[in-house]
């Protein structure tokens, strides 16, 4: 081989690693979506493709109401049928009565959701536009609030209800720089490596705070009972999941994830940072209780998919201690999302809400 031919060989070679070593990383880095996403106290990720796929048979039709309807017509956009991906960031508002509650959302929808019937859509319900970096945001009032919503991509979407427009001006901003892998939050670099790879749905940080709305009282205080299982939590950081009131606080750093399973289920697996060892002692053993009261509760249900989905949940979830960490896996079945989307769908209260399905 002559000098020549072994530096073609070389240079090969080298463009080869460089192509494999981007790919690998590529498939390390989290989502363009939530790279996206501002800085916040919680962020949530689904990647709907593979979720239609998985439960295609037990998901049935929403029965859409007239308004939603119409937001269809108009813009040719259908949540349940066109949006793909899906990242929110969490926000904890320090005034947990006003018009956002207790948390803020922005986000990063992805899909086929973008086009001029919606940029005529935002138009005509928008009560204030603003030119920035050379996009639209469309202001659109909703409840008190007004919800900032801009078309930032041939097929995303970026949507947020925080009090200020600093939020959706930094999606913008880091949309243009979104072809650095490893960019995105600091609680994005700082956890996604926790996230297993092929997760269809995770979440990290604070991400119970959309749960515990129903929670009264501040923080510290104690409660008479931990909803139906009678075990003592703070009334304000209560979490509730499936009717079931979690010993866990809605500020707990929480690192979650739905992922792809043998014999066609998924893997849940969810891993809470304590202050201790013997807070997550505590936990741990509260969380044990709590399933064992459980399954007990759900065993008279009647034998229906739904039911026995429930049921296969917690007669396969498993709590353990690592340290300061408490970490929860179980086995979720398609059966127990039988009969999702038969309630009535509405219409978003602008394009926030991608699928209204209750």
């Amino acid at each position: 081989m002559n000098r020549r031919t072994r530096r073609t060989v070389w240079i090969v070679a080298a463009v080869i690693a460089v192509l494999a070593a981007a790919v690998f990383l590529r498939s390390k880095a989290p989502p363009e979506a939530a790279r996206l996403l501002p800085e916040s106290d919680g962020i949530l990720y689904i990647n709907l493709k593979p979720v239609r796929a998985f439960f295609h048979k037990d998901l049935k039709p929403p029965q859409r109401v007239p308004d939603y309807q119409q937001f269809i017509d108009a813009t040719g956009i259908d949540w349940e049928q066109d949006l793909d991906e899906a990242a929110v960031a969490l926000r904890r508002m320090p005034d947990p009565n006003g018009p956002n509650g207790p948390v803020a959302y922005s986000m990063v929808l992805v899909g086929r959701i973008t086009g001029k019937k919606l940029n005529f859509w935002l138009d005509s319900h928008a009560a204030a536009r603003e030119s920035y970096a050379g996009h639209t945001i469309y202001s659109i009032p909703s409840e008190g609030r007004t919800v900032r919503v801009a078309q930032i991509g041939y097929d995303m979407v970026a949507v947020s209800n925080t009090p200020t427009p600093e939020q959706i001006h930094s999606i913008v901003d880091r949309h243009a720089t979104a072809a650095w892998p490893f960019a995105g939050s600091m609680l994005l670099r700082q956890y996604y490596h926790e996230v297993p790879l092929l997760s269809l749905a995770w979440g990290v940080g604070q991400i119970g705070l959309p749960f515990s709305d129903g929670c009264e009282g501040r923080p510290g205080e104690p409660s008479e009972s931990m909803g139906q299982i009678g075990l003592p939590v703070p009334k304000s950081c209560s979490i509730s999941v499936l009717g079931l009131s979690l010993p866990l606080k809605a500020d707990s750093t929480i690192v979650a994830s739905v992922a792809p399973a043998l014999l066609g289920s998924l893997h849940l697996r969810v891993e809470e940072e304590t202050r201790s060892d013997e807070a997550a002692a505590s936990q741990a053993a509260a969380l044990n209780v709590m399933f064992v009261l459980a399954r007990s509760f759900t065993a008279p249900l009647a034998d229906e998919a739904a039911n026995n989905g429930l049921k296969e949940l917690l007669k396969t979830a498993e709590v353990a201690q690592k340290r300061n960490r408490v970490v929860v896996t179980a086995r979720l079945s398609p059966s127990l999302f039988s009969g999702l989307s038969t309630g009535e769908t509405s219409a978003p209260e602008s394009p926030s809400g991608p699928a209204a399905s209750k």
